[in-house]
């Protein structure tokens, strides 16, 4: 089965009391739901490059602050799928749909209401259950 790796950012606004958080276009993978910002890994990169690159093209996005969170691995029939998500903050710019994807700022109590990929799942139970901010 093909494993592909992949990096998304938790954003967190300038006060930390909200998430910035994404919809998928309908024809992607697990499309038509809000996911975490990032994308897939080349393979000269480290998690922290990507993420960097993946932001800026999709979202225009420059921060200060990044640090790991959490990584899991989650098999979808067609794929699986290597997470590293980073806590992100210290934003540099504003964010903007570069791919003409929805955005919106969440809070803990919006972030559970949303429909995300199956794999992000445990990202959102672990968010809702902490205390915020965890940057």
């Amino acid at each position: 089965m093909i494993q592909i790796q992949v990096v998304a950012g938790v954003i967190w606004s300038q006060d930390f009391s909200r998430i910035l958080v994404a919809k998928r276009h309908k024809a992607q993978h697990q499309g038509d739901r809000w996911e975490f910002p990032g994308g897939k890994v080349e393979p000269s990169e480290t998690n922290e490059e990507a993420l960097a690159r993946e932001l800026d093209e999709e979202l225009g996005l420059s921060f200060e602050q990044i640090s790991f969170f959490h990584a899991l691995t989650f098999d979808y029939p067609e794929k699986t799928v290597a997470l590293s998500f980073y806590h992100i903050g210290g934003l540099l710019s504003e964010a903007e749909a570069r791919e003409g994807q929805p955005l919106r700022w969440v809070t803990k109590d919006e972030l559970v209401a949303l429909n995300f990929p199956d794999a992000n799942a445990p990202i959102v139970e672990k968010l809702t259950q902490q205390d915020w901010p965890l940057l």
